[in-house]
C-alpha cells in the first residue's frame, strides 16, 4: 500500500460515525463512569459486561443487553465485584474481555490492589515506577449464562500484568493469552487455563504514537490473512490511539505485519474529555454483514461504538 492510500484508509476510518451507547447513571456504583466493555453475542442479543466506576472510586462490572447492538437495557446492580476476602481485588475489578469457547464464556479481567507497605517479594522489582506501589493481576471468570459466574482465579500469579485477552479458540490444542507486562504485549499458552507457559514479548512500544506502552484491545479476530490484533498505544502525552497487527493463524507467536501509524485516535469531545482525557480503549466487538462493530471506552467515562468494514482494516496490510 502506498503512503497516500494508507492515509486515505486512515481518514476513512476516522470519518466513520461514532456514537455513545452507554453513559453513567446516577447510581452510586457507576456514577463516575461506564467504559471498557467485554462484548458477547449470545442468544441473539448483544451483551456488554462493562466496567463501572462508583462514587467510592472502586470498579465493578455491570451488564447491558441489546437486541440491535445500539440501544441497551441495563441492570440496576453490578453483576460482578471484587471478592472482599481477596487482597488482590480490594481496589476493584477492571477492563473485562470475553470469548466463547466450547459453549463456555470466559471473561478475563484485571484485579487491582496495592502491595503492602514495605513489600519486598518477587514482584517488587517489576513495579518500575515511584509512588503508589500498584499491584495488578490477570484473573478470569467463566459462565454459561452471563448471570452465574465461577471464579478461575489468578492466571499469572507471579507477575504484575493486565490487559489479559484470550484468543477465541484453542490453537494447537491450547488456550492462548495476551497480556501486558509494562510496557509490552506478551503471549502465553496453557493446556488448561491453570498452568501457563512460554510467556514471551510479542509487541513492544515504538517511537511516536505508541512510545510509552502498548496493550491488547479486544480479542483477536480470525481472518483469511491471519489473526487481526487491535491494540492500544500510548504516547508521552498519554494519548490513547489504536493500532493493528497480523499474527500467524497457526502460531500466534509470529507477528506477520504491524501498522506503522494509528488507525483510530480520539476525535470526539467524549473521547477527549472525561475521567482520563484523550482515550480510545477498545475491548469488545462483534461482526455483522462484514462490518466490525467495535465497542470501546471513551475517556474512561462512556462506552462508544464505531462500525468499520473488516476489509478496510485488513487493507492496512500488504498481501
Amino acid at each position: 500500500m502506498t503512503t497516500d492510500s494508507f492515509f486515505a484508509t486512515l481518514k476513512a476510518m476516522t470519518n466513520y460515525p461514532r456514537q455513545v451507547v452507554l453513559e453513567p447513571r446516577p447510581l452510586w456504583w457507576e456514577a463516575k463512569g461506564v467504559f471498557n466493555p467485554a462484548t458477547v453475542e449470545w442468544q441473539g442479543r448483544v451483551h456488554l459486561l462493562y466496567r463501572a466506576l462508583g462514587e467510592d472510586h472502586i470498579s465493578r462490572l455491570g451488564l447491558a443487553v441489546s437486541a440491535d447492538g445500539e440501544s441497551f437495557q441495563r441492570l440496576d446492580l453490578p453483576v460482578l465485584e471484587g471478592d472482599e476476602n481477596d487482597p488482590l481485588e480490594r481496589l476493584g475489578i477492571e477492563d473485562p474481555r470475553a470469548v466463547a469457547i466450547d459453549r463456555t464464556i470466559y471473561i478475563t479481567y484485571t484485579a487491582a490492589s496495592v502491595y503492602p507497605v514495605g513489600y519486598q517479594g518477587p514482584s517488587a522489582a517489576s513495579l518500575n515506577t515511584p509512588g503508589v506501589p500498584w499491584r495488578v493481576r490477570v484473573c478470569a471468570f467463566k459462565t454459561t449464562d452471563l448471570r452465574r459466574f465461577t471464579r478461575l482465579g489468578v492466571l499469572l500469579p507471579e507477575v504484575n500484568s493486565k490487559n489479559g485477552v484470550l484468543f477465541p479458540e484453542r490453537i494447537q490444542g491450547r488456550f492462548w493469552l495476551l497480556h501486558r507486562i509494562n510496557p509490552s504485549i506478551y503471549l502465553a499458552s496453557s493446556p488448561n487455563l491453570r498452568h501457563w507457559q512460554g510467556s514471551l514479548q510479542l509487541v513492544g512500544p515504538r517511537p511516536g504514537w505508541e512510545e510509552l506502552k502498548v496493550g491488547a484491545a479486544c480479542p483477536p479476530i480470525a481472518t483469511e490473512k491471519g489473526w487481526l490484533l487491535l491494540y492500544h498505544g500510548v504516547d508521552k502525552q498519554r494519548i490513547y490511539r489504536v493500532g493493528a497487527a497480523l499474527l500467524d493463524q497457526s502460531n500466534p507467536a509470529v507477528v506477520l505485519q504491524r501498522t506503522t501509524r494509528p488507525i483510530l485516535e480520539p476525535s470526539q469531545a467524549w473521547e477527549k474529555r472525561g475521567q482520563v482525557p484523550n482515550v480510545i480503549f477498545p475491548t469488545g466487538f462483534f461482526l455483522k454483514d462484514g462490518r466490525l462493530w467495535l465497542y470501546y471506552g471513551g475517556a474512561d467515562r462512556v462506552v462508544g461504538l464505531i462500525k468499520i468494514p473488516l476489509e478496510d482494516l485488513l487493507s492496512n496490510f500488504t498481501s
